[in-house]
């Protein structure tokens, strides 16, 4: 994780302060974000593609170690990716000798 920047920490300390006040947003704010969500995940559009078994397999792992469908893992860094927002993550896999991905030891 990284480190909080300046604006960051000085939200922190008013949050720990106390000085930060709890509000509700009303119902037009709330219609506007409900309205931005719905859009940004509508999926119009069925794409196909081959990938081969290795990578199927090591697709489906990293899901599962993310605790979602391996095809939303799909669709969410390929979104991440043409936003300009994919930042790579550590998997506990590691490429094994034969090209195919293998748990790494904990020892």
């Amino acid at each position: 994780m990284k480190k909080p920047d300046a604006f960051e920490k000085e939200i922190l300390d008013a949050y720990e302060k106390g000085e930060l006040k709890s509000t509700s947003p009303s119902k037009a704010t709330l219609a506007k974000f409900k309205a931005a969500a719905t859009a940004t995940f509508r999926k119009e559009k069925r794409v196909n593609i081959r990938l081969s078994t290795p990578d199927l397999m090591d697709i489906q792992a990293r899901a599962l170690e993310e605790g979602m469908p391996y095809q939303t893992l799909i669709a969410s860094v390929l979104h991440k990716f043409v936003s300009g927002r994919f930042v790579e993550s550590p998997s506990s896999l590691s490429l094994g000798a034969s090209g195919s991905r293998k748990k790494r030891s904990t020892s």
